[in-house]
């Protein structure tokens, strides 16, 4: 009998602890126990490995084993290669996957009542209806028997005192039916059915495969990938659906409902305790046969997962920067290779890794190129700000106002684009010049006037907006600089007060249920003004905007970023694909100071594939992703000149190598973030070079921080701030 196992706990080690395993427990790799840790108890996992030289009497024993399925081996292997790839402790990525602590024993039993044989002493009218339905035998509980007979609890309590009705332990339910995979099939178009049928033979291959979904915004393409999911389900296997903003989406969980009779379980920070709880117990017994999560969704425990699809792939959401700093398009690919599962990919502007992969064929490429229905692309034009500037105090060009009122009198609905949160990016004193910073960060505070405060976007610091300046005492002199979506309300109001406007931001009062709530009123119509962020681009379809207004097309563009160019291509593309989903003329314009660059160039004139193939020649001759790697090394701590001569030593101990090529450290350009000074360093090199070696030698050789400093490792960074 073993006397000893490794297990791994959700803590930043860098393996498995070893625990004696008591009299009489049997224990296996992957199964949950409870082990002490220092002075408190923790949930571990059984991790492999053999405790060969280790004395059993020396080690603390397991103090449970948890009555939940174990983790899978592929599962396992999963965590292993997360940890080793982003170079973080395994007991890190473990923490991902442990996340619901009340749901790794069963639920308890719910009391059923049942017929125990005994005729009631008086039979009353309620009594007898409460007879009626339970002397067929079938059990119920409490109240669901009092409200189907129409009579209180308390006859049902009375009953069951003089033993006419029996207790009996019934099984939890489960969260979720299974989808019907007949339920309501679409009417898939030629395009769409070819495209169905690709994805449908991927996943009736049972192994591993990449396949690009790529179609224009509104072709169908989840229509299409809906199909594959059916194909999932009758092969009796589990799907999972990645979304960039689940929480926002509920038009999808309509769709999923409306094509399969139910809704996929929900995963993603919103979500209530228990219902966290009840659909992570329910993957891991595989009770709940697809969910619909957050990047987070990932690292869920499923028993038989059998495809992966991410939707809106290029999404920058997708890329968590902290912790563990991981890309779940990346990972979600890595899972169905280890799990021998096909991934699909879908977007209508892929990320230009996906692009070049699904051109040198390591993927598949499926392609939509017709938009469904009567749908038609929008018309696309730009505005030279240059030529046609806004009135002095406004923001928005003459052309676009314009074209705004002559969308609202024909009662369609118009989306003016900004993004931008709050009133205005900046405030000063027309006095003295001082500008409102944040005490935390280096960034300016943003004035939300709605609220009467000025807050700071990365930390959360918050204070009313004065009434006279604090540098200089005068009053009345704050100026607002530049639009938010606020503003732009304000302006909008201004110019048309009987239209019925609606913001949408990310941090507008009420939350992910008064943004569900406003979207599904955009959806019906009950809005004519649409002012909002990059949340209105998630995908959502809104039949009656003819017309999209881009306030700023050139924010994003004059940035250090290399993918600058690429984010701000899909940011436009797909806000503008707003327009024209349900038929008829539709347009969208552009408001830029520089109509010639080739982003708003490729834009206006639907050139999508001259611009990947520019993009494309520009990584491939300056080497970066994915023709080159790149990491990114953040140094940070409360003292400036601690974290600064920290980040030099560093960077003297980093070993010499040809074709690598490091930068700095240099001051982030975000310089102070949450009281805690940054410094960056950015490695560069090949596409074949072994990065993740060459920084375990490098951080091995060099001196341990010390103090408030602290290194973080982002392997294929997306920010560069």
């Amino acid at each position: 009998m073993q006397n000893t196992v490794p297990v791994l706990v959700p803590i930043p080690t860098e393996g498995p602890y070893s625990y004696g395993v008591p009299e009489g427990m049997s224990l296996a790799p992957g199964d949950l126990v409870k082990v002490p840790l220092g002075s408190r108890e923790v949930t571990g996992v059984v991790w492999e490995g053999n405790e060969t030289g280790v004395d059993p009497k020396k080690l603390r024993l397991v103090n449970e084993k948890h009555d939940c399925p174990p983790l899978v081996e592929d599962l396992r292997r999963f965590i292993e290669w997360v940890a080793g790839y982003t170079l973080s402790p395994p007991g890190m990525v473990l923490r991902m996957v442990l996340r619901a602590p009340a749901a790794y024993e069963p639920p308890a039993a719910l009391e059923g009542l049942v017929y125990s044989g005994v005729e009631p002493e008086r039979l009353t009218k309620a009594r007898s209806a409460v007879m009626e339905l339970i002397v067929d035998g079938a059990p119920w509980t409490r109240s669901g028997l009092a409200h189907a007979a129409g009579v209180s609890t308390s006859v049902v309590n009375g009953l069951m005192k003089m033993g006419v009705l029996d207790t009996v332990a019934l099984p939890a339910k489960p969260l979720l039916a299974a989808p019907d995979t007949g339920f309501s099939k679409a009417e898939l178009t030629v395009e769409q059915q070819s495209a169905a049928k690709q994805l449908s033979a991927a996943v009736a291959a049972d192994e591993f495969s990449v396949t690009l979904l790529e179609g224009i915004t509104g072709s169908g393409k989840t229509e299409v990938y809906f199909e594959a999911l059916a194909a999932c389900f009758e092969a009796g296997r589990q799907a999972l659906i990645l979304l960039p903003e689940i929480a926002l989406t509920a038009t999808f969980l309509d769709r999923f409902e409306n094509r399969f009779g139910v809704r996929p379980g929900e995963w993603h920070s919103e979500l209530a305790p228990k219902m966290r709880e009840k659909v992570w117990r329910q993957v891991t017994t595989g009770e709940l046969r697809v969910v619909a999560g957050a990047r987070s969704a990932l690292y869920l425990p499923f028993k038989e997962l059998g495809l992966i699809i991410i939707d809106e792939e290029h999404d920058l959401a997708y890329k968590q920067e902290d912790r563990v700093f991981y890309n779940a398009r990346d990972m979600a690919v890595v899972r169905g290779q280890i799990s021998k599962l096909p991934v699909v990919l879908c977007s209508a502007t892929p990320s230009l890794e996906s692009r070049v992969n699904a051109n040198l064929g390591r993927y598949k490429h499926v392609e939509l190129e017709n938009r469904f229905g009567e749908a038609i692309l929008p018309d696309l034009s730009t505005i030279d700000m240059r030529r046609d500037p806004p009135p002095r105090g406004r923001f928005l060009s003459p052309v676009l106002t314009s074209a705004v009122g002559e969308t609202i009198t024909r009662g369609e609905q118009v989306l003016l684009f900004l993004n931008r949160r709050g009133y205005a990016p900046l405030t000063l004193c027309r006095v003295c010049g001082h500008r409102f910073q944040c005490n935390n960060c280096s960034a300016w505070l943003v004035e939300h006037r709605f609220r009467k405060q000025l807050q700071c976007h990365h930390c959360g610091e918050a204070r009313p907006v004065p009434e006279h300046c604090p540098e200089c005492g005068t009053f009345d002199h704050l100026v607002a600089c530049g639009p938010g979506v606020e503003r732009l309300a304000e302006e909008v109001l201004d110019q048309f007060p009987d239209a019925r406007t609606i913001i949408l931001s990310s941090d507008m009062a009420g939350g992910v249920k008064r943004m569900r709530l406003e979207l599904a009123a955009i959806a019906r119509g009950e809005a004519d003004i649409i002012i909002g962020t990059q949340l209105v681009a998630k995908g959502h379809h809104f039949p009656m905007m003819t017309l999209v207004g881009v306030v700023d097309a050139d924010i994003g563009l004059s940035n250090g970023d290399p993918r600058a160019a690429e984010r701000t291509f899909q940011l436009l593309y797909q806000v503008t694909g707003r327009a024209g989903r349900s038929g008829g003329k539709s347009m969208g314009l552009l408001q830029s100071y520089q109509p010639d660059h080739p982003v708003i160039t490729a834009i206006a004139s639907g050139d999508v594939e001259g611009f990947y193939a520019r993009e494309t020649e520009a990584r491939r001759v300056s080497t970066l992703p994915p023709f080159g790697r790149l990491a990114a090394i953040i140094v940070s701590g409360h003292d400036r000149r601690e974290t600064e001569d920290y980040a030099r030593a560093l960077r003297k101990m980093c070993p010499t190598m040809d074709g690598v090529r490091v930068l700095g450290p240099a001051e982030a350009p975000m310089a102070l973030v949450r009281s805690r000074y940054r410094y960056r360093l950015l490695v560069h090199s090949g596409r074949g070079f072994e990065m993740q070696d060459w920084l375990r030698k490098w951080f091995a050789a060099a001196p341990k921080p010390r103090g408030s400093v602290r290194v973080q490792v982002d392997v294929d960074p997306q920010s560069f701030v």
